[in-house]
């Protein structure tokens, strides 16, 4: 009897075994990258990834982080990602420059970025950054600021900074761009109190532009479009879960930190999903979840064509967003 209840048991185990490989021998593989390192930023699709969210849409996920010297464009550009997240400024002007990308979600629906600088400058107004060393990522996201600083003929040095406030808290510069889900928790947890800072909120002026979207290239895009669907859909139901499962998720994205060798900081990592979640909700947009606005494209594309100072860019909505 003992025999043949183990026979049974092998039996139903050989056949899970092979019901799995079959399930992975269909299921359609996609690597995606995420525009920076493991964060809470980017705790939609870990957890996407971990509730077998992708799994059950019938996708083999592999997720590949960018790095300082490695961007997720760079890695869509050379085949070795599928689809990656980035900010919009930065795919509209990778489009513009012959890359045939596009966006398939929009995640974020407002802007994080944000100058900050400490009252004991003297800085309390737009107006008091005139003459003042601006710290700036030497890695991009620049448009917004400059836009900001050109419309109000505000002069500033620029200072180029990799991806620390350190010169920041040194006085080295006295201003810094931030981004406020990151590095400007990172400068109060530095022993600044908040009451000590001014902040400027790009989107508090006028610049209320989205920032992390999802894209993958046209080809890419004809080939696979059924399995991004389902990925765009998968990872908003991460998002979803994340919102109502923070402790979870937060270990999730400590997990994940701890795997690529980074320090963490569970506080911080609170901070930061608790502030792009605020940024996923549309608020008073009147655009989906998910959806890129119509006015926030060509007030992107109008700000990058300023900047380039090439008036003639032809790109449309249409082209661009794949709803």
């Amino acid at each position: 009897m003992k025999h043949v209840i183990f026979v049974r048991i092998f039996i139903c185990c050989l056949l899970l075994m092979l019901s799995l490989q079959t399930l992975q021998a269909q299921s359609e593989k996609l690597v995606f990258s995420p525009h920076w390192i493991p964060q809470a930023q980017f705790a939609g699709f870990y957890v996407a990834l971990d509730q077998g969210f992708y799994r059950d849409a019938g996708l083999d996920v592999q997720i590949i982080h960018s790095s300082a010297d490695v961007s997720s464009l760079d890695l869509l550009k050379s085949g070795k990602a599928d689809v990656v997240s980035s900010f919009l400024m930065d795919a509209i002007k990778l489009r513009v420059n012959q890359t045939p990308l596009v966006n398939i979600a929009q995640l974020s629906q407002h802007s994080a970025l944000m100058l900050v600088a400490k009252k004991k400058s003297g800085i309390s107004k737009p107006e008091d950054l005139q003459g003042k060393k601006l710290g700036i990522w030497s890695s991009g996201f620049d448009d917004i600021p400059f836009a900001f600083l050109r419309d109000r003929k505000i002069n500033m040095e620029i200072v180029r900074i990799l991806n620390t406030v350190n010169l920041f808290l040194m006085d080295g510069v006295d201003v810094m761009t931030v981004m406020n889900y990151n590095e400007y928790d990172q400068i109060i947890n530095s022993g600044i109190n908040e009451e000590e800072l001014t902040a400027f909120y790009f989107a508090d002026y006028g610049y209320d532009i989205p920032e992390d979207g999802l894209y993958c290239l046209e080809s890419t895009y004809k080939t696979k479009k059924d399995a991004l669907r389902k990925f765009v859909q998968a990872t908003l139901k991460g998002w979803e879960y994340a919102a109502k499962n923070r402790d979870y998720t937060v270990n999730l994205v400590v997990a994940e930190m701890k795997k690529a060798h980074l320090p963490n900081n569970k506080a911080h990592q609170y901070w930061m999903l608790d502030k792009v979640l605020e940024l996923i909700t549309p608020g008073n947009k009147k655009v989906a979840y998910g959806q890129l606005m119509r006015a926030d494209f060509l007030y992107a594309l109008d700000i990058i064509k300023i900047n380039s100072g090439i008036k003639d860019i032809k790109l449309t909505m249409e082209d661009f967003f794949m709803d």
